[in-house]
């Protein structure tokens, strides 16, 4: 038995049992036994992932698990990476939700129906890059959507903005699933097959209007659920409402699967799209960008916050997968490679930086009770560990060394950069403005985690739950140090992943030579006169540090210091109503962008009563609403309301109308069949 059939048949039992914990099990041992069941299936998972990663392959036939079809499993490099991010993931963000479910946590992550959904959840979550048939991916696909909803759904009870996320999240997902299944249907039907060896060998016969129709269907299913725009309303709705350990493997493994789908069916199984294809995909991902890290900017709500840079990053990993998609069409397969292979990092960068943001803000949201950054504060001296790994993740999500964000983003624009020697019109001008965009984007980036850094841990507290905020337990301070450990050793020996991410590029059926090349210190670029270390990068920056500290101290005369009252100019102390918010240190940004956030202001002027021209209070409100969702969405849901309530009209509760619709209904069929025969 190979390793990944191994770790298949491991996982699926473990999950197995974790189901049957959380249905049979009280509430504490339920929690435990669920976690821990998880957090081996995680382990599986990934370990199967590395397995194929290092050069395994696997395939499996099972005919009597689903009707008609059977169940179809492969795995290969590309599908292994997949596995293996997911699976850390999972392994970590178990065991920190059982110390987050445990004591003070929500009371809906216990219960049985949310405790029975996670192992589920999770295993989904590895096996749908194993899927290797139509049928066998859309149920497992399916399957995790479900899963996810009844998690999503977890607190519902606690708050009415659970069920509207719910159902935002729901009609999304089936709307994505109807595309999908439309646009895999067609191409199985053109490929006289349902699994991918099937569909591999007949998108060649396929005409190309069937070969562009089954790109564009798959592609805005897949875009729905790795949240890019305009698909993406569901995203910041449903991400901060789920448990924090929920939307840590939401907002990772999950979402990923948006960017694998795009890679293996329009990638791999159709041979490469047409050029106008890709550069869709690139807009999007550079529309996504830009827009997500726009909206997490003005967000103040830290998990909305965390949602809608999920957007941004996933837009980035689209900005690669469509260059590299453009470069292969053009017949540049070793440029295409490399954009690929810098997806690929981002996508197993993001995921582990990511996941350890929202624990970190599971973390807040369990003590305070609060995820308005408004009303938090002075919680670094309150929850140091928290703090300390919000900020390792908040370097890593910044682009900056050296975080491991910066080092995928980097190879990203190497990859753009010396792509732009690919001859066309559409090079010549896409790839300037891509790296404009990541560069805006890095930009922007670098000032939302400063806000949700400095005004969430470090400034005065502005509310009772910030002030009495107490530090979390143990296992939730273990699964995000396993975080923690990742992004440090993903930001310090990348050079590692490099033959891993070579068999993974090549697996999607780029063969442009190995793109990345090295040791443990050191990323080098095949072919391309670039390469990085980032160990000697952070070693350089440390030296710098403290050779900066060292010379102020000897420099500076350490005269005798006196403590005594600072001048207040006759005010008195300051109160932490007058520090910083969220909202007013993004009130720059806003202005800048004011054209393209569209801010809707309020001010609400209330008299005095005994007079109507003394004034008792003013109350002045600024929000950014999602601009997407208001012009496109609002009146689309307007009116399908407006038609629903039109319809009412024709059930007036009239027994001989209704034979009268059958009548004309039956009449209408006959005249359609005779026509048609």
């Amino acid at each position: 038995m190979s390793p990944a059939e191994s770790a298949t048949v491991v996982a699926t039992g473990l999950a197995g049992a974790g189901v049957l914990a959380g249905m049979l099990l009280p509430t504490r041992a339920r929690i435990v036994t669920v976690g821990l069941c998880t957090a081996g299936l995680g382990g599986a998972g990934m370990a199967g992932g590395v397995a194929a990663l290092g050069g395994a392959r696997w395939s499996a036939y099972l005919p009597g698990l689903l009707p008609l079809a059977g169940l179809h499993l492969a795995v290969d490099a590309l599908s292994g990476l997949f596995m293996a991010v997911a699976g850390a993931v999972v392994l970590a963000v178990a065991v920190y939700g059982i110390g987050y479910a445990c004591g003070r946590g929500p009371r809906g992550t216990a219960s049985r129906g949310v405790q029975s959904s996670l192992p589920v959840f999770a295993l989904t979550l590895v096996l749908v890059p194993a899927a290797a048939s139509v049928s066998s991916f859309l149920l497992l696909w399916e399957g995790m959507a479900v899963t996810s909803l009844v998690l999503v759904l977890a607190e519902q009870r606690e708050r009415s903005t659970v069920r509207e996320a719910g159902v935002w999240y729901a009609v999304m997902t089936h709307v994505g699933l109807v595309l999908l299944l439309a646009g895999l249907a067609l191409f199985a039907a053109g490929a006289g097959g349902e699994t991918f060896a099937q569909l591999r060998e007949g998108a060649a016969g396929m005409s190309p209007g069937a070969r562009g129709a089954v790109f564009v269907l798959v592609a805005a299913a897949f875009a729905s659920k790795a949240g890019m725009v305009p698909l993406h309303p569901w995203l910041p709705r449903a991400h901060p409402e789920a448990p924090s350990n929920v939307s840590a493997l939401m907002s990772t493994a999950m979402v990923n699967l948006g960017a694998y789908g795009i890679i293996r069916v329009d990638f791999e199984l159709l041979g490469g799209g047409p050029g106008w294809g890709w550069l869709l995909v690139l807009a999007t991902g550079a529309l996504s960008a830009v827009y997500g890290i726009l909206q997490a900017a003005m967000a103040s709500d830290l998990k909305r916050l965390l949602a809608y840079s999920t957007s941004e990053n996933l837009g980035l990993v689209l900005i690669g997968v469509g260059a590299a998609g453009l470069f292969a069409s053009s017949g540049y397969p070793v440029p295409a490679a490399l954009a690929l292979a810098a997806a690929l990092l981002h996508v197993t960068n993001h995921a582990v930086f990511k996941a350890l943001l929202f624990c970190a803000a599971g973390s807040v949201v369990r003590a305070t009770g609060l995820r308005d950054l408004d009303r938090m504060g002075g919680l670094r001296a309150r929850m140091p560990a928290t703090a300390g790994f919000f900020a390792v993740s908040s370097l890593s999500a910044v682009a900056l060394p050296p975080g491991n964000g910066f080092l995928s983003e980097w190879l990203l624009l190497q990859s753009l950069i010396h792509g732009m020697t690919v001859p066309g019109v559409s090079t010549a001008i896409v790839l300037p403005l891509a790296v404009a965009v990541i560069a805006l984007s890095a930009g922007l980036a670098a000032a939302v985690f400063v806000k949700a850094l400095g005004v969430g841990f470090f400034a005065r507290a502005r509310s009772a739950g910030a002030a009495s905020a107490e530090e979390s337990p143990p296992l939730m301070h273990l699964g995000m140090g396993l975080l923690a450990i990742g992004c440090t050793a993903l930001a310090l020996v990348p050079g590692t992943l490099g033959n891993s991410l070579s068999r993974a590029v090549a697996a999607a059926g780029l063969h442009g030579g190995r793109p990345l090349a090295g040791g443990g210190l050191e990323l080098r670029l095949d072919r391309v006169a670039a390469s990085l270390s980032p160990l000697w990068v952070t070693a350089a920056l440390l030296a710098g540090v403290v050779a900066a500290a060292a010379l102020i101290r000897l420099t500076t005369r350490r005269g005798r210091r006196t403590n005594a009252r600072l001048w207040d100019c006759g005010g008195g102390a300051p109160t932490p109503r007058m520090s910083y918010t969220a909202t007013s240190f993004a009130e720059p940004l806003q202005r800048v962008f004011d054209d393209v956030l569209d801010p809707e202001q309020d001010v609400n002027v209330t008299p005095v009563r005994e007079s109507a021209y003394l004034v008792e209070r003013v109350r002045f409100q600024r929000i950014v609403p999602d601009r997407i969702e208001h012009r496109l969405y609002r009146p689309v849901l307007a009116a399908a309301l407006a038609v629903g309530r039109a319809a009412r009209r024709l059930a007036p509760g009239s027994v001989h109308r209704y034979l009268g619709y059958g009548f004309f209904g039956l009449v209408a069929l006959l005249l359609a069949l005779a026509v048609g025969w």
